[in-house]
C-alpha cells in the first residue's frame, strides 16, 4: 500500500498551476496538520497491507515548518505500519528549502527528494512564475546531500512560451552537471483558468510549434539516455534501480490512501466473477469543506465504484505509459482474463499501424504512439 499527502501551501502560486494550492494560510498550518492525523485514523480500516512508499505532494512541501513536518510524519508513523525500507518523496521548491527543513526531513526517514527546476533560464522561469533561480537549486541540491539524502529528481519543463530548442538542451545539460539520479521532462499543459492560460489566450504569449515540441522531447530522450538514464515512463528518467517506486505503483494499480485537501484514493479492490473492482475516493477542494469532512466525519468526498470493465481499461491506459508496457501474464492475473480476450482485434490493428508491439508476452507503444497516446486510448475504448 501507498500513502500520499497533500501540502496544499505555497509562496506564491505558479502561472501554470492548476493544482489544489492556497498562499497566505501560515495560521492553518498547525490545524491542518490535526486535520490530516484525524482522517489518517479515520480511514484506517481503508489500509491494505503495510506501507512501502509514502509521497508528499503540494503545493510545496518544503514550505512547510520543520517542527509541524516532525509532528506529522511522526503522528503517521504511529498509526501506520511503515516498512523500513519505504520510499519516502517529498516535494520541495529550490527556493523555500532550508537547512533545518531538510535535517529534520532526513531524520524523519525521507529518502528521496523531488525537486522543481523547470528551466535554467531566468526568463523562462519569470513566465512560469517561479520563485527560485538557478542557483536556488544548485543550493538545494548540495545541501539535501550534506544530510545524507542523495536519491534526487529534478522536475524539468519544456514547450514553455518563448523557449526554443537551445534553452531546451542548456536546461538539460544544467541539471546533469548536478548529477540528479531521477529526472521528470514533462512537456507543458496550459489549464484553463491559470493566468498563463489567458495570456496565451489573449496572444501576449505564445507556445512553441508542434515541430520544435517534438524536437524538445526528442533531444531529451537522446540526451539522457546517452548520460546513462533509463526512459521508464513517457516522461520519467533514471539510473537504474532509481525508478520512483510510488509512481509505478499508481501505473500498476497499487492501492493507495491520499490524505489531505484535494487528495485522491484508490482502495477497496475486490475480486469479482469478471475481474476486480475498487473505489476512488476525492476529498473536497476547499480547505473549508476539507475541515468540515474531517472534524464532523461527513460524507464530503466525491466516492465512484470502478467496474471491472473501467478497471481493465486503466490497467491498459496506465500500462502504455510505461516502456515496459503491459504483460500477459500480469494482466491475466490480475483480471482474470487474458488481454486479448478484452482488446484483441484493436491491439492487433494498432500494432499493423506501427503503433504497438507485442514482444516477449508484453503490449508496448511505439516511439510513433507515444506521440498520438490518447488518439490511441480513444481506440482501445469499449
Amino acid at each position: 500500500m501507498e500513502l500520499y499527502i497533500h501540502i496544499p501551501f505555497c509562496v506564491r502560486k505558479c502561472r501554470y498551476c492548476a493544482f489544489t494550492s492556497f498562499v497566505g494560510q501560515e495560521a492553518f498550518y498547525e490545524e491542518y496538520t490535526d486535520l490530516i492525523l484525524k482522517e489518517a485514523e479515520i480511514r484506517l480500516d481503508e489500509a491494505s497491507g503495510p506501507v512501502h512508499t509514502i509521497y508528499l505532494g503540494g503545493g510545496t512541501p518544503s514550505l512547510f515548518p520543520a517542527s509541524l513536518l516532525r509532528k506529522l510524519i511522526t503522528g503517521l508513523r504511529k498509526i501506520y505500519p511503515i516498512e523500513k525500507n519505504a520510499e519516502f518523496t517529498a516535494e520541495a521548491n529550490p527556493g523555500t528549502v532550508s537547512e533545518l527543513w531538510l535535517e529534520t526531513a532526513a531524520d524523519l526517514g525521507v529518502n528521496r527528494l523531488s525537486f522543481g527546476m523547470q528551466a535554467f533560464q531566468p526568463r523562462l522561469l519569470q513566465i512560469l512564475g517561479r520563485i527560485h533561480l538557478f542557483e536556488d537549486v544548485v543550493r538545494s541540491v548540495e545541501l539535501s546531500r550534506s544530510f545524507g539524502i542523495h536519491n534526487i529528481s529534478l522536475d524539468l519543463m519544456f514547450g514553455i512560451p518563448t523557449q526554443n530548442c537551445q534553452d531546451w538542451t542548456e536546461t538539460l545539460n544544467m541539471a546533469l552537471m548536478l548529477h540528479p539520479v531521477h529526472l521528470s521532462a514533462y512537456g507543458l499543459i496550459p489549464e484553463d483558468g491559470t493566468p498563463l492560460y489567458a495570456e496565451l489566450q489573449n496572444g501576449s504569449l505564445t507556445l512553441p510549434d508542434p515541430d520544435s515540441e517534438r524536437q524538445m522531447y526528442d533531444d531529451a530522450i537522446a540526451i539522457l539516455r546517452n548520460h546513462g538514464y533509463i526512459q521508464y515512463e513517457i516522461s520519467s528518467f533514471a539510473r537504474k534501480g532509481y525508478e520512483c517506486r510510488h509512481n509505478i505503483g499508481y501505473w500498476t494499480q497499487v492501492p493507495y490512501l491520499g490524505f489531505g485537501v484535494s487528495a485522491a484514493s484508490m482502495s477497496h479492490i475486490h475480486r469479482e466473477q469478471n475481474g476486480i473492482s475498487y473505489i476512488r475516493r476525492t476529498n473536497p477542494d476547499t480547505l473549508p469543506l476539507y475541515s468540515s469532512m474531517i472534524r464532523t466525519n461527513a460524507v464530503n468526498y466525491v466516492s465512484e465504484r470502478i467496474s471491472p470493465s473501467e478497471a481493465r481499461f486503466e490497467t491498459l491506459m496506465l500500462g502504455l505509459r510505461m516502456n515496459r508496457g503491459i504483460d500477459d501474464q500480469n494482466f491475466l492475473k490480475m483480471h482474470g482474463l487474458p488481454i486479448e480476450a478484452c482488446y484483441g482485434k484493436k491491439l492487433s490493428a494498432l500494432e499493423k499501424e506501427g503503433l504497438l508491439t507485442h514482444e516477449h508476452g508484453s503490449w508496448k507503444m511505439t516511439r510513433r504512439g507515444f506521440d498520438i497516446q490518447n488518439s490511441i486510448l480513444v481506440e482501445l475504448m469499449d
